[in-house]
């Protein structure tokens, strides 16, 4: 059995922080690592197509693209938001971080995992303006 909760060291303070400080995983546990996603479709072309790079300008459109894509990951493994531990954020445009958050917590809920945000100049594909990677666990499988 996998227990998975957050770790405040003041939970007075919890409400205040639209993530956790950090994250405790006891038990056996199987990890995936979601590679970082932006509003591109999950699988494009490589070398890129200029017209898979067509995104819209709105953070919070590019946000939910992220997070769908993330979302298959999550589907394929049969995990959901609650088994991520962990978030990296990449911005380009930090006064943008309040809109992302709000869009992510449509996916959360109330689950706040771990979380790390770093603002960029640029991101892999042109045009995007966010892009997220996860890391997420779950109880250990028999085989």
């Amino acid at each position: 059995m996998v227990k998975i909760e957050p770790i405040h060291p003041d939970p007075s303070q919890a409400d205040k922080l639209p993530y956790s400080p950090s994250i405790r995983v006891q038990g056996g546990a199987d990890m995936l690592f979601v590679s970082g996603s932006t509003a591109l479709p999950l699988y494009h072309a490589h070398p890129h197509v200029h017209e898979e790079h067509v995104l819209p300008d709105d953070i919070r459109e590019q946000t939910r693209r992220a997070m769908n894509d993330i979302k298959l990951s999550l589907d394929a493994c049969g995990l959901t938001w609650r088994n991520v531990v962990k978030v990296t954020k990449f911005l380009t445009d930090m006064r943008e971080a309040d809109a992302m958050h709000e869009v992510m917590a449509e996916y959360f809920g109330d689950w706040k995992p771990a979380s790390t945000m770093v603002c960029v100049n640029n991101l892999s594909a042109p045009g995007s303006r966010v892009e997220i990677d996860i890391i997420a666990v779950a109880p250990q499988t028999r085989d």
